[in-house]
């Protein structure tokens, strides 16, 4: 496939975003719980919402790049009873909303106690929120890895592998992104969100290594011979029956060499976990946020370059029949 510059950003953006935000629920639930002491004041986390709605906004905009006719976008939302794209369009923007509204009231404090559990915890709109938006977080998570993942055509991405990854390398990057927030404001939250942060880097490499060696092992389904329905044992291509480029051509092949895939698959590997991992660790424990912020801005490069990789790697079967231009 040919990747998209607007889905790769929106991907990757709101991912992140995702993952912030449920750092910052993390934080705040443990808190609540009394598993962590209470440093974490609510203007941290509603300047954190703040971010995590910016990051969800940026990749909102950048997907309407990727429409022919924006002023129509409504209508892709129209098929959300067997379209996972029309339910990830309405679940982003609830998740915005709740996001917004969670920022919100505990920036302006207006938090009223809903109830009280029979332990004595007082349970307020933003416990309340903060759940909801955890829920629509992870079902964000489920429709955007489920777009790819459904598709039995592209067999680099039908596995239950595409989501997964989705929601560790957004959680990865959410985590990473808020222990280095904390190093700027809380720097008492560092030892705890780092720790989370180093945790779902390793279980996001450990899942992205292996979806690269499951497809490095698949054996196409379809062959020359399949897709004209002719036996011969050797076919070869020698026209792509165009006197110019047309929109298969373009859309369904990158037209980058094997070496730049070689180099690509090493930038997303290194940039995307092994600096990131190394950098926490040394950032982690002096609370650095020098090192913490760097850990981000290379993780998010190298995870762009995962996404390029991901979208690059899907083998369409239509290939088959222009392989004189693939």
């Amino acid at each position: 496939m040919n990747p998209a510059l607007s889905v790769i950003l929106l991907t990757t953006l709101i991912g992140a975003g995702q993952g912030l935000f449920l750092a910052l629920f993390t934080v705040h639930s443990h808190a609540w719980l009394g598993l962590l002491p209470a440093t974490a004041r609510p203007g941290h986390l509603a300047a954190g919402a703040a971010v995590a709605l910016a990051l969800l906004a940026a990749g909102l905009v950048a997907s309407f790049f990727h429409l022919g006719r924006p002023e129509r976008a409504w209508r892709s939302a129209a098929q959300w009873r067997t379209s996972w794209l029309s339910r990830e369009v309405i679940v982003l923007p609830a998740f915005m909303g709740v996001v917004a509204l969670y920022g919100g009231v505990l920036a302006t404090g207006l938090n009223p106690v809903l109830a009280t559990l029979p332990q004595g915890l007082p349970v307020d709109l933003a416990m309340v929120l903060g759940v909801l938006g955890t829920v629509l977080a992870f079902a964000l998570f489920v429709c955007t890895g489920m777009i790819y993942a459904c598709l039995r055509f592209l067999a680099e991405w039908h596995t239950a592998l595409t989501p997964i990854n989705y929601i560790l390398m957004g959680g990865a990057s959410g985590f990473v992104l808020a222990t280095a927030m904390a190093a700027l404001a809380v720097p008492t939250l560092v030892g705890f969100l780092g720790g989370w942060a180093l945790i779902l880097t390793a279980l996001a490499a450990v899942g992205r290594i292996a979806s690269l060696w499951r497809n490095a092992r698949l054996k196409p389904r379809s062959t020359p011979q399949t897709a004209i329905g002719i036996k011969h044992p050797r076919i070869v291509q020698r026209s792509a029956g165009f006197m110019a480029g047309s929109f298969n051509t373009r859309e369904f092949f990158h037209g980058k060499p094997m070496a730049w895939l070689k180099w690509t698959r090493h930038l997303a590997i290194g940039l995307g976990f092994v600096v990131p991992f190394m950098l926490l660790a040394a950032g982690r424990g002096e609370a650095s946020a020098a090192l913490l912020m760097a850990a981000f801005a290379i993780q998010y490069l190298g995870l762009l370059a995962e996404r390029w990789l991901f979208f690059a790697q899907a083998r369409h079967p239509q290939n088959l029949y222009y392989q004189a231009v693939a």
